[in-house]
């Protein structure tokens, strides 16, 4: 091969091969900021609560629909009603954006003792409508994180007690399986972002 058609050759490969590059790039799909999807979802286990209502919760009720699930307590003074806004922010920015699905936002308690469903009803109304609040026996509760490796334990404050728990919000799907997860911190950005990736929305 003489040298013109060897640099000829070169610059053929040369440009193939960017162009697979560039074709590679363009077939990947979205990135997640920093939302994590889980390899295998895990279906929720057996378990017994109320919702805000009173009625029944169990693992039928997160089926149907996506559902971001966030474990915190209605006297939490800081993280809870902070990441709660987030969501609910990030609700209306994806719905104002014309997304063709929306997640429901459920806030699960870990301080059954002093979060009632009426309690709970009027605290996950402030944050907009449809969301669910769920609550019941510490024993209900319990076998729901324990399944989701949610972990949360009273701690004592100079005014009596507090809850310290998991800042994760989980994603749950239609089949009501554990799906996805954003760790903390919440940014509003990254779950308007993420959700429609996450829900093959995008």
């Amino acid at each position: 091969m003489g040298p013109k058609n060897l640099l000829f050759a070169i610059v053929l490969g040369s440009a193939l091969a960017a162009g697979v590059f560039v074709a590679t790039k363009l077939n990947r799909p979205p990135e997640l900021q920093t939302g994590f999807i889980v390899p295998l979802p895990n279906a929720l286990p057996d378990f017994s609560l109320l919702d805000q209502s009173g009625g029944l919760v169990n693992a039928d009720t997160f089926r149907g629909q996506w559902d971001l699930v966030f474990f915190g307590f209605t006297n939490c003074p800081d993280i809870c009603p902070t990441t709660l806004q987030v969501l609910a922010n990030a609700r209306r920015e994806l719905i104002d954006s014309g997304a063709t699905t929306v997640p429901r936002i459920v806030l699960v308690s870990v301080d059954p003792e002093r979060d009632t469903p009426e309690v709970l009803g009027q605290y996950v109304n402030y944050f907009g409508e449809g969301n669910l609040g769920v609550t019941g026996t510490l024993e209900g509760i319990k076998t729901l994180t324990g399944a989701l490796g949610i972990y949360f334990e009273k701690s004592p404050t100079d005014d009596g007690y507090g809850v310290d728990h998991s800042a994760a919000v989980l994603v749950i799907n239609p089949d009501g399986e554990f799906s996805a997860l954003f760790s903390a911190p919440h940014l509003i950005a990254s779950f308007v972002h993420d959700l429609p990736i996450i829900m093959g929305d995008d």
